[in-house]
C-alpha cells in the first residue's frame, strides 16, 4: 500500500505564481540561473539557487548559500509573496506541453516507504549531489520542489481529478517556455479519503525524475529522527514533497548521446565494426528520428545512419540489458568507442531529447565526433527495472514537462 499525506502547503499568492514558479534548480549552471533571476527578481530560483544573490567569489556549496537560501525564503513569507493555507489539502496540477496534458497529485510520501522500496528507484544517486540538497532542505526547514512519481493508473483517482479540474483552478498560467500549469485545490475531506483509500490499495509507485532529491529528504528525515530519538512518525520531516502522475499520461523523450572521438580508428574501420551488431544505412542529410526499439540514429563526418540492433532485443531477458541504452552501451560505446564507464567517461556527453537532433549535428560540427539519437526508454521499461530491483544506465531517461519549484512548499516543522 502507498500512504499519500495531505499536507499545510505553502505557496504563491494567485497574482504571482506565474513569476515565482521556476524550473528545478538542476537545469541551469551557475552563470544560468544567476541571468534567470535578473530575468525574473520573484523566481524561487533565488532561494533553491541562492548563490545566485551572492559574489560570484562565494562557492556554491558554501554554508552561507543556505543560509541566504533561508532567510530568502523567510523574506517570501513575511511579505506575503508566500502565504501558508490553513488546512491539509491535495492538490491537483496539470502540466500541457504541446498540445499533451499530464496532470498529477501534488501530496506527500513516507520516508519509511521509501525505505521499504513502496516507492521504487531506478538510478543511482551521487553523494556530493546529494549533500547540496540535504544542506538546503535542513537548513530552510523545507522542501522546495516535488519529486516526480508515477503509479499504474487507477480509475477511481482519475475520476475524482476529472472532477476537480471543473472547478475553478487556484492557478491557471503560461510559462515562458510555452507550458500550462493549472492548479487547483482539494480541500474536502470525502475527496481526500477516496483518493487516499485508493492509494492505499497500490503496491509501487515510482521515482520517475529527481532521485538525488528524494534521497536527501529521505537523509534529512533520518538526521531529524536521530536528533529526536522520541519521535512518533508522524512529524513532517517523516514526508517528502511529491507530484503523483498516473502512467498512461506521461510522455518520455530520447537522451541522445555524442562522444569526442572514434577512438582512433579511420571512418572505415569504424563503421566496419558497427556492423558486427548493427544493420547500418546511410540516410543523408537529413536527421533521422528512430521510430521503433533497437533502433538509433547516428550523425557522423556529415551524414546521418540509421543502425538496428541485428540481435532481437526482446530475446534479451534482463531488463537493464534490453533496454536500448544498454544496448548501444554494450554493442558499440563500450566495444567499440571504448566508453567503459559512461558514468565517469570525460568522452560522452548526455543531450536531453528536448534540444532536437539539430543539436546533436551542432555539437559534432564543434567538439565532437558522432552523436546517436535514441529511441526513448517506455515507461513500462522504468516501471520493469524498478520492479526487478535493478538500476538503470546514467540518463536513460529525460521527462518534459518539467515540474515547477516555489508552487507548492512543505515545512518540515
Amino acid at each position: 500500500m502507498a500512504t499519500i499525506k495531505p499536507f499545510l502547503c505553502i505557496r504563491p499568492n494567485s497574482e504571482i505564481a506565474d513569476r515565482v514558479a521556476a524550473l528545478p534548480y538542476d537545469v541551469y549552471n551557475r552563470k544560468e540561473a544567476k541571468q534567470e533571476t535578473i530575468r525574473e527578481p520573484l523566481s524561487f530560483l533565488r532561494v533553491d539557487r541562492a548563490e545566485t544573490q551572492l559574489p560570484d567569489s562565494v562557492d556554491t556549496y558554501d554554508p552561507l548559500v543556505y543560509q541566504k537560501a533561508k532567510e530568502l525564503l523567510q523574506g517570501m513569507i513575511d511579505d506575503k509573496t508566500l502565504t501558508a493555507d490553513s488546512c491539509e489539502c491535495y492538490y491537483v496540477y496539470e502540466l500541457i506541453m504541446n498540445g499533451r496534458s499530464q496532470t498529477g497529485i501534488v501530496a506527500c510520501v513516507s520516508i519509511d516507504e521509501y525505505l521499504g522500496n513502496i516507492i521504487k528507484k531506478h538510478e543511482n544517486t551521487r553523494e556530493d549531489k546529494e549533500i547540496d540538497r540535504i544542506n538546503h532542505v535542513d537548513t530552510c526547514d523545507a522542501q522546495t520542489g516535488p519529486i516526480f512519481l508515477a503509479y499504474r493508473s487507477v480509475g477511481i483517482i482519475n475520476d475524482t481529478v476529472s472532477l476537480v479540474k471543473k472547478e475553478t483552478p487556484l492557478y491557471s498560467f503560461v510559462s515562458v517556455d510555452g507550458v500550462s500549469h493549472n492548479v487547483w485545490r482539494i480541500s474536502e475531506p470525502e475527496r481526500i479519503q477516496v483518493i487516499r483509500d485508493a492509494f492505499d490499495t497500490i503496491d509501487s509507485i515510482y521515482i520517475a525524475d529527481g532521485h538525488h532529491r528524494a534521497a536527501s529528504a529521505v537523509k534529512v528525515g533520518l538526521k531529524r529522527r536521530a536528533e529526536n530519538p522520541g519521535y512518533r512518525g508522524d512529524e513532517e520531516y517523516n514526508y517528502f514533497l511529491s507530484v503523483l502522475f498516473p502512467h498512461d499520461q506521461l510522455m518520455i523523450m530520447s537522451y541522445n548521446r555524442a562522444v569526442k572521438d572514434i577512438n582512433g580508428m579511420t571512418k572505415e574501420q569504424f563503421l566496419t565494426a558497427i556492423k558486427e551488431a548493427f544493420e547500418v544505412t546511410l540516410i543523408g542529410k537529413e536527421p533521422y528520428t528512430p521510430v521503433a526499439k533497437a533502433t538509433f540514429g547516428m550523425y557522423f563526418d556529415q551524414n546521418w545512419y540509421a543502425l538496428k540492433f541485428k540481435k532481437q532485443s526482446e530475446d534479451i531477458t534482463d531488463p537493464v540489458r534490453a533496454l536500448d541504452v544498454s544496448l548501444l552501451q554494450d554493442y558499440l560505446l563500450g566495444p567499440i568507442l571504448g566508453i567503459e564507464d559512461p558514468r565517469t567517461d570525460k568522452r560522452i556527453e548526455f543531450i536531453g531529447g528536448i534540444r532536437g537532433l539539430k543539436e546533436l549535428e551542432r555539437r559534432v560540427g564543434e567538439d565532437m565526433s558522432v552523436a546517436f539519437s535514441m529511441y526513448p526508454t517506455s515507461i513500462t521499461e522504468l516501471f520493469d527495472v524498478s520492479d526487478a530491483g535493478k538500476l538503470m544506465p546514467p540518463k536513460s531517461t529525460w521527462f518534459e514537462p518539467k515540474l515547477r519549484s516555489g508552487l507548492f512548499i512543505h515545512r518540515l516543522s
